[in-house]
């Protein structure tokens, strides 16, 4: 198993998980009633998916 040599610099790890961050969820907005929804998925408030009425809200 391998097994580092030295020990990181403070600054080294502070640069290596600055890529760690999360990003934020792309939001759509629904055709029927404006809310935000995810993308390819059936709005929670209206329940329509492409314009066609899919979930009973």
């Amino acid at each position: 198993m391998a097994v580092p040599k030295r020990r990181m610099s403070r600054s080294n790890t502070r640069s290596r998980r600055s890529n760690w961050k999360a990003t934020a969820p792309a939001l759509s907005t629904c055709s029927q009633c404006r809310s935000q929804t995810l993308p390819h998925t059936a709005c929670g408030v209206c329940g329509t998916y492409k314009g066609r009425q899919i979930l009973d809200v």
